[in-house]
């Protein structure tokens, strides 16, 4: 399913990372050692994760994750990385809520040590469906599961949505409010558009976008909702399940202020993006699962707000996503692994759902 050489996810040295981690930790934990340093095969193209094991008589914790800032000089996907923000959103998320957010030990906001800010977590063994190759390929311990176990994964992962919706008032993370003027729903747009500008400064603008953009306007909710604490990332490829109950919930730098939907959204939308990529490849997927109406029924059920204007709120995801897809294929030009096409919008992979989104045809 590859249309271009899968994308380098780090221009770091590991081993001088490793070493230069195993110093860092000295300091902070008198005596201790990290060893067993290793980089997952897993590892995405934002902030980095790396995996290690603190070798001390008493550890707070001995198998850890560490989050380090993108290096800034490797052609980010994001132009700022704030780990002190999302230090303090899964500190919150956990008190609050009870969720399994991964126990945050140390973080570090000096560049010096490592070469950018990172936090320290405690690691959480369990398995986390695939993005690649998507978990709705076969092959995978999601596919292969049975429909009761994968309803029963759905519905542990909207109850995990709305517990944390439901546990967070937004008076206690004002943190996580998105700079600007007008709603919570208005900036967060309008945040989505100064990133857009970001990622085309000096490149080809994507005219799929820009119409995207301009269809948001015209399906704007006439009531928004309340802000609530957002996961921003709400999707189960970044959930670490326990057969298929989550254990860790992860990747928190998309949190923010804003409307239920929002998160709800990403999640409908996401798995869309895999399922409707496994069908145009000729495979079934897994067409009975994360289905929109299911995910609406069930959250409704949980808090008792129905899910509104869900039309506009699954094409701001499918947007969001082309922006960020739109980076990614900048970022393999300027390393010389594709090239730039007369047309910019194909270098959006779900360009064809995202034009019938604008188009009002997608969810017909």
């Amino acid at each position: 399913m590859a249309t271009a050489p899968r994308p380098r996810t780090s221009t770091r040295d590991p081993e001088e990372v490793a070493r230069r981690l195993t110093a860092w930790l000295a300091v902070r934990l008198p005596g201790a050692k990290a060893v067993n340093v290793t980089v997952p095969a897993s590892n995405g193209m934002s902030s980095e994760t790396l995996l290690f094991d603190i070798e001390h008589p008493e550890p707070p914790v001995r198998a850890c994750a560490l989050r380090l800032a993108a290096d800034p000089s490797a052609y980010t996907i994001f132009p700022v990385y704030d780990m002190t923000r999302q230090y303090r959103t899964m500190r919150l998320a956990a008190e609050r809520t009870g969720l399994p957010v991964p126990r945050v030990l140390w973080l570090e906001e000096d560049p010096g040590p490592l070469g950018a800010p990172f936090f320290v977590m405690e690691r959480v063994e369990g398995r986390v469906p695939p993005d690649v190759m998507p978990y709705t390929y076969e092959g995978n311990w999601l596919h292969a599961a049975t429909d009761a176990q994968r309803a029963r994964l759905e519905d542990a992962t909207v109850r995990l949505i709305a517990r944390l919706h439901d546990g967070v008032p937004a008076a206690e993370a004002p943190f996580l409010a998105t700079p600007g003027q007008g709603s919570a729903l208005r900036r967060h747009v309008e945040a989505q558009r100064a990133y857009y500008a970001w990622v085309v400064d000096g490149l080809p603008p994507s005219p799929l976008i820009e119409s995207a953009f301009d269809r948001l306007a015209e399906l704007w909710p006439a009531d928004e909702g309340e802000p609530v604490l957002n996961w921003g990332d709400a999707r189960i490829g970044n959930i670490i399940y326990d057969g298929f109950e989550p254990a860790a919930v992860l990747d928190w730098e998309m949190a923010a202020l804003a409307p239920r939907e929002v998160d709800l959204g990403w999640t409908v939308y996401l798995h869309r993006f895999f399922q409707d990529l496994t069908e145009s490849f000729g495979q079934p997927g897994l067409p009975d699962f994360l289905r929109r109406e299911n995910i609406e029924r069930r959250y409704a059920e949980l808090t008792g707000h129905t899910p509104r204007d869900m039309e506009f709120h699954t094409l701001y995801a499918a947007l969001r996503h082309a922006v960020v897809m739109l980076r990614v294929a900048y970022r393999q030009a300027y390393f010389g692994e594709v090239a730039v096409p007369e047309d910019p919008d194909t270098l959006i992979l779900h360009h064809a759902s995202l034009r019938a989104m604008v188009q009002g045809s997608y969810w017909n």
